[in-house]
């Protein structure tokens, strides 16, 4: 989580929500990393779980990343929470919770809905204040 949070500073730094996601592997190696980049990219899809997904598949040559763990600092939302359910991660672990947007406990459970084909393990709230710090920062500097 301690990278995660490097990689979502790097993303407020640079204008984008302060979001950071990394992909390890089952031998805890990294698989892929991203900030968040939607303002960068000019991309509604830019979020940092969704770039961070798509360098693992790439570097792992499947999209099948079952035994794969996905770190992220904020709670996912349904577009992200779709998108691990679709790659069949293993395990998830997050940060702060996401009561305006979360899509895995806030507002609704993707992720373990029993009716989709794939339920990764949950992990919530890990290094959740420095997670929730970096976003009230980022948004009361913007206010």
């Amino acid at each position: 989580m301690r990278e995660a949070l490097e990689l979502a500073r790097r993303a407020g730094a640079s204008g984008d929500v302060p979001v950071g996601a990394l992909v390890m592997g089952a031998d805890g190696e990294i698989l892929g990393r991203a900030g968040n980049r939607r303002e960068a990219d000019q991309d509604a899809t830019a979020h940092a779980e969704v770039l961070a997904l798509r360098e693992a598949c790439e570097r792992l040559g499947s999209w099948h990343l079952d035994r794969a763990t996905l770190v992220v600092t904020l709670e996912p939302c349904t577009m992200c929470a779709g998108a691990l359910v679709n790659a069949r991660i293993g395990r998830l672990v997050f940060g702060a919770y996401d009561p305006k947007a979360g899509a895995v406990a806030s507002l609704w459970d993707v992720v373990r809905d029993s009716r989709l084909n794939h339920r990764p393990t949950v992990m919530g709230g890990v290094m959740a204040a420095e997670s929730e710090q970096l976003l009230s920062e980022f948004f009361a500097a913007r206010r």
